[in-house]
């Protein structure tokens, strides 16, 4: 199982309820896949650099999870599909990596 971390960005018209429902949705499917939900964040509402599809802010959000390499490919195909992803990120993260993400996690937990 290969370490993963996505960032995806949510349309900003979407309300709170779509947007919880949108997370859930995908949560739901990388578990019926065999995830293992690592950390789930919600950076919030956040300007863009530049304009995508005409908007110039969006809702940002990020899943770690731990799965293997054949569940990603299905799930950027939902993720393309879905009107309400904007863009997306899944990188595959090395054990230097893992270790930052541990370690920033402390932080915002400390700062909480």
């Amino acid at each position: 199982m290969n370490h993963y971390e996505t960032v995806f960005i949510l349309n900003p018209v979407l309300s709170e309820v779509q947007i919880k429902e949108t997370v859930q949705k995908y949560e739901d499917f990388l578990v019926s896949r065999g995830a293992k939900m690592i950390a789930k964040e919600d950076w919030g509402l956040k300007k863009l650099a530049y304009p995508i599809q005409n908007k110039k802010s969006g809702f940002y959000h990020l899943f770690e999870y731990q799965v293997d390499g054949d569940v990603i490919n299905p799930l950027e195909v939902e993720f393309r599909r879905d009107e309400r992803f904007m863009r997306y990120l899944t990188v595959t993260l090395d054990k230097h990596a893992v270790a930052w993400a541990e370690r920033r996690r402390v932080k915002l937990k400390e700062k909480a």
